[in-house]
């Protein structure tokens, strides 16, 4: 029997499996996250996050129903960047500015809202694409997993039944 914790259990295996491969992306087959790719990243730690914090928690409904908010927020911020990294590699290669430094040089030198402005506004160096199935590239896959999960995580929090089938 499906129970919210097996849901949000799943989701956080789902999430696991998301950064497993954004690891064999960049340490197997040798491709350089871009500062997209690291932002998104963020987000799907949110997003899993959200779904440890379910899981253990394996609450009553009201709060289950703050947990499915949580869940919609955090993939919806991993989506709508997914949506905007595809955007970036749709525009002709050199049409977009380069974001600056790298993430992490950005992050010690400068504060995080305006690290996540630049990477959001600028992006050259966000357009190469590195590895792609069935015409779809890895933020593409990454926003279709976003909306998977965080369909999942609503789903189960709002409309399923605590563990041990209390409320």
């Amino acid at each position: 029997m499906l129970t919210r914790r097996l849901v949000n259990g799943i989701g956080l295996l789902g999430v696991a499996g998301l950064m497993l491969g954004a690891m064999v992306f960049e340490h197997v087959l040798k491709l350089n996250p871009c500062n997209m790719c690291m932002l998104q990243r963020g987000a799907t730690l949110l997003l899993g996050a959200a779904f440890l914090l379910a899981f253990a928690h394996d609450p009553g409904r009201l709060v289950a129903r703050m947990y499915a908010v949580l869940v919609l927020v955090a993939a919806t911020i991993l989506v709508a960047l997914s949506a905007r990294h595809v955007w970036m590699q749709m525009q002709p290669l050199g049409s977009l500015a380069s974001c600056g430094a790298d993430f992490w040089t950005m992050v010690g030198m400068l504060p995080l809202t305006e690290v996540v402005t630049r990477i959001v506004n600028g992006g050259g160096d966000c357009q190469e694409i590195g590895w792609s199935l069935f015409g779809l590239s890895i933020p593409g896959w990454l926003g279709l997993a976003g909306v998977a999960l965080g369909g999942l995580g609503v789903w189960g929090n709002l409309c399923l039944q605590r563990s041990g089938g209390r409320a």
